[in-house]
């Protein structure tokens, strides 16, 4: 008899749900995190195992991978896609790892994608080379508020980067605020800096597989960018169409409709946010050199907004940049913009 295994994973404890191919329960059990002790509880039905539920949490990968490397076949549950009846009345982690284990069982178990364990690594650098490229925007959009705010004026991006703690010491009239500028440019640079050293460790570990070497002729796309889509999406052949990979990416609009009208929202999480802002990083970047992208740009501002524009700018990369990857085929900017 073939039996399932939901495992709801916390911090510090994960609840372990084992039942068989009618729904009874066989095993039920907290258990403190230790891959050992896991292990041990699950010995005695290894063998009838078909398949153990682990929930895509932000601590999966020791997990997963111990469990993989014992003989388990695992599935990582997707959490945003994951439905569960709304007349529940009461629910917990012992319900959470049950319907794990159940909708295993009845093959309806929204599934995340495994990533290659020896890859992840530099994913993760290239991660965090983009929350501190994130950080370093909200403190250059800071220190263009405060320039607005008390100056009435406007500098750039690249300008505040130039700036030298000695200048900003002297751009304000008030000491305080030129202490606050002092500090911005502080952390701006140190935050440049790492980003700089980040990058460099990236290009001399990570090379391009072939099949992504072409994602480097799309407007705004470099070689670090072309590395974060790289190690973000894996296999391409794991998206079955091109509004597959758009969802992922996030780029399509999360809205329900009926007879017409529009009646909330849908899950906007769903999907990979590094890959999300790669796109719009790409939109940024394209939108500052190639005239196609500017025109499209424009048209598309005149018509809605900036923000709508800047959005619509990064569903095209994103769709491009598939097609790139699947049929192996340069950018051509004709068919992408007309």
């Amino acid at each position: 008899m073939e039996l399932y295994v939901g495992i709801d994973l916390h911090s510090r404890f994960c609840w372990i749900h084992v039942m068989d191919e009618t729904g009874r329960k066989l095993f039920d059990k907290k258990l403190p995190n230790s891959l050992d002790l896991i292990l041990l509880s699950l010995a005695d039905f290894k063998d009838r195992v078909c398949g153990v539920v682990v929930e895509s949490t932000f601590n999966w990968y020791w997990l997963v991978d111990g469990l993989m490397e014992n003989g388990y076949p695992v599935h990582l549950a997707n959490p945003s896609a994951i439905k569960r009846y709304e007349g529940l009345k009461h629910v917990d982690d012992r319900r959470d790892a049950r319907w794990l284990a159940e909708m295993l069982r009845l093959q309806v178990l929204p599934e995340g994608y495994i990533y290659a364990k020896a890859d992840r690594p530099v994913r993760d650098l290239l991660r965090l080379r983009g929350f501190f490229v994130r950080k370093r925007t909200s403190l250059i959009t800071s220190f263009q508020s405060m320039i607005s705010r008390n100056l009435g004026g406007h500098m750039s991006g690249a300008e505040i980067k130039r700036l030298g703690r000695l200048d900003a010491a002297e751009l304000f009239p008030h000491e305080h605020l030129n202490l606050a500028a002092v500090y911005l440019v502080h952390l701006i640079q140190g935050l440049s800096l790492v980003i700089s050293d980040l990058e460099k460790e990236v290009l001399n570990t990570a090379k391009l597989q072939p099949e992504f070497e072409l994602l480097q002729t799309l407007p705004g796309v470099g070689r670090i960018l072309a590395l974060t889509i790289m190690y973000e999406v894996g296999d391409i052949r794991r998206f079955q169409s091109v509004g597959n990979y758009s969802s992922y990416c996030r780029c399509v609009a999360a809205n329900h409709f009926s007879a017409g009208k529009r009646k909330g929202k849908g899950n906007r999480k769903n999907g990979n946010r590094h890959l999300a802002w790669a796109y719009a990083e790409a939109a940024h970047f394209a939108n500052r050199t190639y005239p196609e992208v500017q025109r499209f740009y424009r048209r598309k501002a005149a018509q809605t907004n900036h923000v709508v524009a800047h959005n619509a700018l990064g569903h095209k990369l994103a769709r491009a940049s598939y097609y790139i990857m699947r049929d192996q085929i340069p950018y051509n900017a004709p068919k992408l913009f007309g």
